[in-house]
C-alpha cells in the first residue's frame, strides 16, 4: 500500500480564512468562502496519493476512550499503538496485531516513519505534549477532550496547529451532532431572542445514584504499593510532577488530580459548552469566578459553581467553523448578541428552575438552560409553549455531517476543515480551563472579594497576581512544548 503523505494546509488555504488573534478571540471572525483551495498534491498530482488512499494511523494512549477513538478509522490503517500500560491496553492491541507497539510517544514518533496522523487520548496532563511533537512532526492531530491541561498550553497547541498548517480535531464528538446544529439553528431564528443567560450543569464528579465516577475533595495516598510491572510509571507521570505510584490514580481516576486531570469542568466543559460557543459565537470571556465545596491542593472540589462573563458579539459575522457557515449570515444577522453570562454547574449542583417553564419538563441531573428574552431551550426544547406554536418550524439551515472522527480523517485527506479544528477547539479549551484557575484553593480567599478580570490577547489576568502562575504549570525536568 502506497503511503499517503502528509498534506499540510497551503499557504493559499490559510489565506482564506484571515482570522487575526484579536478577533478570534473576541468571538469575532471574518466572513470565509464556501470552498478551500486544495494543495496539488492532495488532488493526486505530481504522482502523490489521492485521497482515496489511507491514512497511516497512530494513537498515543490507546485503552479506555483513546482504544475507542482508534476504533472509529475503519477505512483507513493502524500501524502504531502506543500505552505505558500494556495490560491495560492489551485488548486495542489484540484488535489490531499489524500495529507495532511502543511505551513511550517520543520514540514512536522518531522512529516510526510511516505515521500520517496521530490519535492522542492520554491523561489531561500529557495531551499538549504529545500533539505538540506529532505537530512538530508534520502529523496531523486528533487529540481528546479538554485538549490540554493548563490555559498557557491550549493556546501553545492551537499555535503550533496553525503554524505547521496541520488538520486537527478535538475530541468533543457532540459537536458533530444533529443537536448541536438544531441549538444553532434554533437561537438565530430568534425563537428564544436575545440570550442574556446560560446555565450548565452536571452531575460529575459523583451523580449520587451510582456512586462516583472518579475522587474529588481527597487528598494524597500515604501508602507506596509497588508499581505493576506492565507499568512504565515514570512515562505515565510525564511533566507531571514525580510522586510513588499508586492506584488512587489510575485507570480514570487520575481526573480528579490537579497535577493529571482537570476536574468535572474539564471533563464535561468542553462537549457541554460546544453548542453554546457556536450558537451564540463566544470568544474569551471578560471575567471568571468560582465557589466550591471544600477544596485541597491535590484534588479538585466535590461541587462547583463558576461563572463567566462574555462581551457582546457581531451577530452578523459568520462563525469560524467550518459547518456552521451555511445560512449563518441571514439566519443571525438581525438577532442582537449582548454580554452574556453563562454559569457552571458540577457534582450534582444546579441552577433554579425558571417560572417560563411552566410545569413539564424535568431539569435533570445533567442539561443546559438558554434563557433567552422571548423564550428558554431546556436541552433542545422550546418553551413556553405558546412561544414554539407562534415559532413554528425552524428550517435546517446548517450542512450536516455524518461521524466526528470521519470528517478529520477526510480533513487529512484534503476535505473540510473539521468542526472542533483547534482553531476553534483552542480558545473553547482556554475558557473551560479559566473556571479551573478560579477554583484553586490558594486563590480562594482573593476570590472572595473579587472576579478575575482576563485579557485574552495578553494571557493574563489584570487584577490578580496570585492567579496567573496557574495558567500555566512547571513541569518535570527534561518536558518541555
Amino acid at each position: 500500500m502506497k503511503k499517503l503523505p502528509c498534506t499540510p494546509r497551503s499557504s493559499k488555504t490559510a489565506a482564506t480564512h484571515p482570522i487575526t488573534r484579536r478577533q478570534f478571540m473576541s468571538g469575532l471572525a471574518i466572513a470565509t468562502a464556501g470552498f478551500q483551495v486544495v494543495p496539488g498534491h492532495v488532488l493526486g498530482l505530481n504522482g502523490a496519493t489521492p485521497p482515496n488512499g489511507k491514512l497511516n494511523i497512530a494513537g498515543v494512549g490507546v485503552a479506555g476512550q483513546g482504544g475507542h477513538d482508534i476504533t472509529q478509522f475503519p477505512d483507513h490503517n493502524i500501524v502504531g499503538l502506543c500505552d505505558v500500560d500494556w495490560a491495560h491496553a492489551a485488548g486495542t492491541f489484540r484488535k489490531f496485531p499489524k500495529a507495532r507497539q511502543w511505551k513511550d510517544y517520543r520514540r514512536m514518533l522518531e522512529e516510526q516513519k510511516d505515521i500520517d496522523a496521530v490519535v492522542v487520548a492520554t491523561p489531561d496532563h500529557v495531551h499538549a505534549f504529545a500533539s505538540v511533537a506529532a505537530m512538530q512532526l508534520g502529523k496531523h492531530v486528533y487529540c481528546e477532550k479538554p485538549l490540554t491541561h493548563s490555559v498557557w498550553e491550549a493556546r501553545r497547541v492551537a499555535t503550533v496547529a496553525r503554524e505547521k498548517g496541520l488538520v486537527t480535531q478535538m475530541g468533543n464528538q457532540g459537536q458533530a451532532s444533529e443537536e448541536t446544529r438544531r441549538l444553532c439553528e434554533l437561537v438565530w431564528s430568534g425563537a428564544i431572542g436575545a440570550v442574556r443567560e446560560v446555565h450548565i450543569w452536571t452531575d460529575r464528579p459523583s451523580n449520587g445514584l451510582f456512586g462516583e465516577y472518579w475522587p474529588q475533595g481527597v487528598n494524597r495516598p500515604s501508602d507506596t504499593p509497588p508499581v505493576p510491572d506492565t507499568l512504565a510509571w515514570d512515562l505515565w507521570l510525564g511533566p507531571a510532577p514525580e510522586r510513588p505510584y499508586h492506584k488512587a490514580y489510575l485507570p480514570f481516576k487520575w481526573r480528579g488530580w490537579w497535577d493529571f486531570g482537570t476536574g468535572a469542568l474539564g471533563d464535561i466543559g468542553c462537549h457541554a459548552m460546544d453548542p453554546v460557543f457556536r450558537a451564540l459565537k463566544l470568544g474569551a470571556p471578560t471575567s471568571v469566578q468560582a465557589s466550591s465545596s471544600r477544596v485541597n491542593k491535590e484534588t479538585y472540589p466535590l461541587a462547583s459553581m463558576v461563572t463567566y462573563e462574555f462581551p457582546a458579539r457581531d451577530a452578523s459575522v459568520q462563525a469560524t467553523n467550518a459547518h456552521i457557515r451555511g445560512q449563518q449570515g441571514a439566519a443571525a444577522g438581525g438577532l442582537e448578541m449582548p454580554p452574556l453570562k453563562l454559569v457552571w454547574y458540577d457534582g450534582g449542583l444546579r441552577p433554579a428552575r425558571p417560572d417560563i417553564l411552566e410545569e413539564g419538563p424535568a431539569m435533570g441531573t445533567n442539561g443546559r438552560l438558554l434563557i433567552g428574552d422571548k423564550g428558554v431551550l431546556l436541552g433542545g426544547g422550546l418553551f413556553p409553549k405558546s412561544r414554539r406554536r407562534e415559532v413554528g418550524d425552524v428550517p435546517k439551515t446548517i450542512p450536516r455531517v455524518a461521524n466526528h472522527h470521519g470528517e478529520w480523517a477526510k480533513g487529512c485527506q484534503g476535505g473540510p476543515l473539521p468542526g472542533s479544528n483547534f482553531d476553534f477547539a483552542g480558545p473553547l479549551a482556554e475558557a473551560v480551563l479559566l473556571g479551573n484557575v478560579a477554583l484553586r484553593m490558594q486563590l480562594r480567599e482573593e476570590l472572595t472579594t473579587q472576579k478575575l478580570l482576563w485579557d485574552s490577547n495578553e494571557l493574563r489576568f489584570t487584577n490578580s497576581e496570585m492567579a496567573n502562575p496557574f495558567l500555566r504549570r512547571e513541569y518535570r525536568a527534561g518536558w518541555t512544548i
